[in-house]
């Protein structure tokens, strides 16, 4: 290996600016720790002329990935290009060639880290990607190195910044979806197509990766059961509010008799829950474990020089193992054959907002449905709206399986009394509401 490691960087967008500024800001560091020089030798971009936020030799720039694939001195090939298939196919090359490879790509690990940890077993090379989930927090590292010797029961965490941002603004501000999607588009916390975030696809890969790590099962994207926040109203934060329960976009990985339950969707957390006081675009991750307990990573989910700081620390760890000689062992192959968890086994709170016709004994009618099915409440409220001779009713019910409570979602928008369900979103926690005590009940 001699008295440099050469490093090949696949894309120099604003991620790639901050891993080349780091590494050259940092030298002295990295010397310190590894013995040894960090180079970036050579950079794929698509335009050579165009202007960027780093100053990169011109000579070591190039189009062609077979200049940084086929170059026999690069040792690490960082890949924070983007894209899916093209990437897979320079990374199995890669491997191929026998480099190891750190990557930020959340994408292509979610679809195809199963595949790349395989082949990069079978050539005895690393494979990284602690960028990939909440940019700059050591999540990954945590459960693979952190939290080693204990079983992992549960992930659920903040993994997207752009839902948080907009959530913090509809929660503390009173803001619009609309306006707060709008602002965060403004400031650089969106992107102009918010698909992604906001229909919780970019969080649902990253609790793929987060699953398929903490429970060494292999799952896959399409195994996580997904919803957005694009139709929440603000009427629903509000009274959430009152119930003592704050919203947001959470990815939930549970593990249960080897049982895997995987899922992201808005839920209202009770106020007193750590990751309740999460705001604006700050990510964090809560992990229970049969032994530790409970414990939770909190920082920068994204962000040129976080995200950096995640691929160099990959970057330290392929180092020091090129220099003891163990690379290729990091990765063992999941241990578990995966077994989802059936809806029948499901359970848990939940708050729904019913639009009713303003009238004597519906109140009779919903207790029907709600007693038969014995499912109990913790809170309820009752407003009208009069100007549409319309009553809001708000619960929020005790623990109950998921089955039951979609029948009982069948059964009342069968009643002629209910006008129409207005939304229905999981509740984690007990809250202490400013309403406690003065709610009506069901008789």
């Amino acid at each position: 290996m001699g008295n440099k490691v050469s490093i090949g960087l696949l894309g120099l967008g604003v991620v790639g600016s901050g891993v080349i500024k780091l590494i050259e800001n940092h030298q002295e560091e990295l010397v310190h720790q590894l013995g040894c020089e960090v180079q970036v030798k050579s950079v794929l971009v698509r335009n050579l002329d165009k202007e960027r936020d780093v100053e990169v030799d011109r000579t070591f720039l190039t189009t062609d990935p077979a200049d940084i694939l086929n170059d026999p001195e690069i040792d690490i090939i960082v890949e924070v290009m983007g894209g899916i298939e093209e990437t897979y196919q320079y990374i199995l090359d890669a491997f191929a060639a026998k480099k190891h490879v750190v990557t930020a790509n959340k994408d292509l690990v979610a679809l195809h880290g199963t595949a790349l940890e395989e082949a990069a077993r079978q050539n005895k090379c690393d494979f990284f990607y602690e960028a990939s989930v909440a940019g700059g927090i050591p999540i990954l590292r945590g459960i693979t190195d952190g939290l080693a010797s204990d079983r992992i029961q549960k992930v659920m965490g903040i993994v997207n910044g752009t839902t948080n941002y907009i959530l913090t603004k509809m929660s503390n501000e009173g803001m619009t979806y609309k306006a707060a999607l709008k602002e965060a588009q403004e400031l650089g916390f969106a992107e102009a197509d918010p698909t992604a975030d906001v229909e919780g696809l970019d969080a649902a890969r990253k609790m793929a990766i987060l699953g398929r790590l903490a429970f060494s099962t292999d799952i896959a994207l399409d195994d996580v059961e997904v919803s957005g926040i694009t139709d929440l109203e603000l009427e629903d934060l509000q009274y959430g509010d009152k119930f003592g329960y704050t919203m947001k976009l959470i990815g939930t990985a549970e593990c249960e008799d080897q049982q895997v339950e995987i899922s992201v969707q808005p839920t209202l957390l009770a106020k007193d829950h750590p990751l309740a006081d999460v705001k604006n675009e700050y990510n964090a991750v809560y992990v229970y474990g049969e032994a530790v307990g409970e414990t939770m990573f909190y920082g920068p989910g994204a962000g040129s020089l976080p995200t950096a700081t995640a691929i160099v620390s990959d970057l330290i760890t392929v180092i020091k193992n090129m220099r003891l000689g163990i690379s290729g062992y990091h990765s063992p192959k999941p241990k578990f054959q995966k077994k989802l968890r059936g809806i029948e086994d499901r359970s848990g709170q939940y708050y729904l907002r019913i639009h009713a016709k303003d009238r004597v004994g519906v109140f009779s009618e919903l207790s029907t449905v709600f007693n038969d099915l014995l499912i109990s409440f913790k809170r309820i409220l009752q407003t009208p709206i009069k100007k549409l001779d319309v009553a809001e009713i708000i619960l929020v019910t005790h623990e109950t399986s998921l089955v039951t409570f979609q029948e009982a979602l069948n059964q009342l928008k069968q009643l002629d009394a209910v006008l129409e369900i207005k939304s229905y979103y999981k509740v984690e926690g007990d809250a202490a509401d400013e309403l406690a005590g003065t709610a009506k009940t069901l008789q």
